[in-house]
This record gives structure tokens, sequence and C-alpha cells, in this order.
């Protein structure tokens, strides 16, 4: 028995994934996932509050100021 995650079965993941390689190509998938990441990434920190890039502005600047 297959294992669903909410709508999504392995056969629609591996269409949608055989889909995406016809589209795309193969070199430009690793450069579309990378930036899905990083985008997920940055909405998970601001959603959750945390501002790592501005507390290494601010140690950029302390440090410049020295």
């Amino acid at each position: 028995m297959l294992t669903t995650f909410g709508f999504i079965t392995p056969m629609t993941a591996g269409i949608v994934l055989v889909i995406a390689l016809v589209i795309f190509g193969p070199g430009k998938l690793p450069e579309l996932g990378k930036a899905l990441g990083k985008g997920i990434k940055e909405f998970k920190d601001s959603s959750e509050g945390n501002t790592k890039t501005e507390d290494i502005k601010e140690v950029k600047e302390v440090k410049s100021e020295k």
C-alpha cells in the first residue's frame, strides 16, 4: 500500500518531476530547486521573526567603527 501525503501520491510526484524535467531540462532543475529552497527558508525566517541578515549588518557596522 502506498503512503499518501495529503492528495500527493508518489505516482503524482513522479509525473510532476518528469514534466518539470521535460520543460526545464536537467541543467536548470538544480538551480530551480536551490532557488525554491532559499525562498522557502527566507519566508519561514521572516514569518518567525528571525532577522539574521540584520544581525550580520549590525556586526559589520560595529567592526568597521573600531
